[in-house]
């Protein structure tokens, strides 16, 4: 169909497509003057995703993520939040609508599911495009049923998610309450593990007791390194075949004395013997006094050597009993350092029951705290007022909407009528019914009167304008 014949049908079925076009807009204004008058009121609230959290004092990454404000309007729409209206208006309280709603339902399920869906179906929630403010509109056939019931929807929409935040929160709390139980019981077994490993051995302080003899070990070492110096000495003196060249026997200033007294009178009895003579009584004194210095020489050296032998036996005696001292010293450091360990071992699993018993305390401490709060980051911005004006229906959009569809209705029923009884209506149409060239074309008499007259009236303004 071409545009030419478009219009040839609507030229000739314009009194159905304008009859249509006015039943249309005719009904549409009856119908929006019989609806009831419904109104719409609207509360603001606002969430705060930018505060630090009141309790933490850290950021919480959830109130910034892309589908944030998308879950705070579905949390809105929800039927938690619907139920809690109820609740706040008290609905299901109402005789009036306890009747309603056993005849609409008979008696069937739950009044307070019926009630919330009931309210869901006139809800409408908006976001704003660039901030973090949502409006809850609420339309009703009361202005004051509509604004209250608004506001209801702001007021329960901040207690769920107060709610969403508190369950979590006392779970954590109750979660952590138990733990903090279990990390005080296994702090005090380990004290109580502690405390009975050092009254069984008898500790006091064990880092004093094991410093004392670790002191006591190496004292004991080094005594005994010098006793078997000495024992050494005393062997290899003992052992020495000359007794006058022992350091003892040299050193002693009664042996020099005395050596050096025989050598003064071996000269003299050597001058005695040269001037006196071997058999002269002052010879024969001085050899017997010379005797006598020799005894008392070997007798001192004996002495001293002898000195040496006990010397020795002492030594060796002592260095025994310093050997059993410093085996005992080493098996009694060894069982301290033993013990030690051990202590060591009851103090780190006390002092890690300990570490766990304070982060447990502070996240107990921590959950209870947000488990009590009563803050949140959402509040009411504006609240809902009675509307003064009606919202539905409206009149004049629906007017040009009626026009708008009363056109198109009125196009189609011309459209639809022309297929059911198809005329001819130009040459176009001869030529694709018939399929045959068309020669020549005859307007209508109509058409050709007025153009006649067209016409006349050209000439006759022609020969007034030359007169």
């Amino acid at each position: 169909m071409t545009l030419q014949q478009f219009l040839l049908i609507l030229r000739a079925r314009y009194k159905v497509a304008l009859l249509t076009l006015l039943l249309t807009v005719a009904t549409t204004v009856v119908v929006s003057l019989l609806l009831p008058r419904q109104y719409t009121a609207g509360a603001a609230v606002v969430v705060d995703v930018k505060s630090p959290d009141a309790v933490s004092g850290l950021m919480l990454q959830g109130m910034m993520a892309p589908g944030y404000m998308a879950t705070q309007i579905d949390i809105i729409n929800s039927d938690r939040t619907a139920k809690a209206v109820v609740k706040l208006l008290r609905m299901d309280q109402s005789p009036a609508i306890q009747q309603q709603w056993q005849e609409a339902t008979q008696g069937k399920g739950q009044m307070i599911d019926w009630l919330a869906n009931l309210l869901q179906k006139n809800l409408d929630v908006k976001p704003s495009r660039e901030s973090n403010v949502i409006s809850i509109n609420y339309t009703g056939t009361d202005p004051d049923f509509a604004a209250d019931v608004a506001n209801a929807f702001a007021q329960a929409y901040i207690n769920v998610n107060l709610d969403l935040r508190l369950a979590p929160a006392r779970q954590y709390a109750a979660f952590f309450d138990e733990q903090t139980r279990a990390a005080r019981t296994k702090l005090e077994k380990a004290q109580q593990a502690l405390s009975a490993y050092q009254q069984k051995n008898g500790i006091t302080s064990a880092d004093d007791r094991f410093d004392f003899e670790s002191a006591k070990l190496n004292e004991t070492s080094s005594q005994l390194t010098g006793i078997q110096g000495q024992t050494t000495d005393s062997q290899s003196k003992r052992q020495n075949a000359k007794a006058d060249t022992v350091a003892e026997v040299m050193q002693s200033p009664l042996v020099n004395g005395l050596k050096a007294d025989i050598a003064r009178f071996e000269a003299k009895l050597t001058e005695s013997n040269i001037n006196l003579g071997k058999n002269h009584p002052q010879t024969l004194r001085s050899e017997a006094e010379l005797a006598t210095l020799k005894a008392q020489l070997e007798a001192e050296t004996r002495k001293i050597t002898s000195s040496i032998e006990t010397t020795y036996q002492v030594s060796k005696q002592r260095e025994q009993q310093l050997q059993g001292a410093l085996g005992a010293q080493k098996a009694r450091v060894l069982v301290l350092n033993k013990q030690r360990d051990e202590l060591n071992v009851l103090r780190r699993d006390i002092e890690s029951a300990q570490r766990t018993f304070e982060a447990m305390s502070q996240r107990a401490s921590q959950s209870s705290i947000e488990s009590q709060t009563n803050q949140t980051n959402i509040a009411v911005l504006n609240p809902a007022s009675a509307p003064s004006v009606h919202s539905k229906p409206r009149v004049l959009l629906n007017i040009l909407v009626s026009i708008f569809l009363g056109t198109l209705l009125g196009v189609g029923v011309a459209l639809m009528l022309e297929l059911a009884n198809r005329r001819v209506r130009s040459a176009q149409d001869l030529v694709e019914a018939l399929d045959l060239p068309v020669l020549g074309a005859i307007s209508s008499a109509a058409g050709m009167l007025q153009h006649a007259t067209q016409n006349t009236l050209a000439k006759t303004a022609t020969t007034g304008a030359h007169a």
